[in-house]
C-alpha cells in the first residue's frame, strides 16, 4: 500500500501524472473523476510527445449539456499516475474548458486497478494493487 500526496484545484483533487509518446514524455495534472468511466487528456498533450489524431483507435463523442464535442481514442506507451506505471493504456482524447487549471481527469480504467481510499484532511490518497 502506498499513499500519495494530491492539491486541490477548485474544489477537485488534482493528482500528477507522467505519459511517454514517441517524442519523450509530459508531466501532466489530473483531477481524479469517478465519474469519468475513461481517463481523458486534452488533445495537446498528445501533440506535444508525438502523437495526433492519425494514430488513435478510433473517433468519438462526448455528449453534454452544451451538445456534442468530437474526440478520440488512443494508446499510449506509458501512463503513470499515483506511483504506478501502466504500459499501453487507451485514453480518450478530448478538449476541455481553457479556465480548467488541469490537463485532464484521471478515469475508473485506471483506477478500478486499485483499492483506494481518498484522505481529503490529510490531502492524499492511499492505494494498493489489484492482482489480476
Amino acid at each position: 500500500m502506498i499513499d500519495v500526496p494530491f492539491r486541490r484545484n477548485r474544489g477537485l483533487i488534482v493528482i500528477e501524472a507522467r505519459i511517454t509518446g514517441p517524442r519523450g514524455f509530459r508531466d501532466v495534472d489530473l483531477a481524479v473523476d469517478t465519474g469519468a468511466a475513461m481517463t481523458l487528456i486534452v488533445p495537446d498533450v498528445l501533440d506535444d510527445i508525438g502523437y495526433n489524431a492519425r494514430d488513435g483507435d478510433h473517433s468519438t463523442m462526448i455528449h453534454s449539456a452544451v451538445g456534442a464535442e468530437p474526440g478520440y481514442l488512443l494508446r499510449v506507451a506509458r501512463f503513470q499516475a499515483l506511483g504506478y506505471t501502466i504500459p499501453d493504456l487507451l485514453l480518450h482524447i478530448h478538449d476541455l474548458p481553457d479556465n480548467t487549471g488541469f490537463d485532464g481527469l484521471l478515469g475508473l480504467d485506471f483506477l478500478d486497478q486499485f483499492n483506494y481510499e481518498v484522505r481529503s484532511i490529510e490531502n492524499r490518497i492511499r492505494l494498493e494493487r489489484i492482482a489480476a
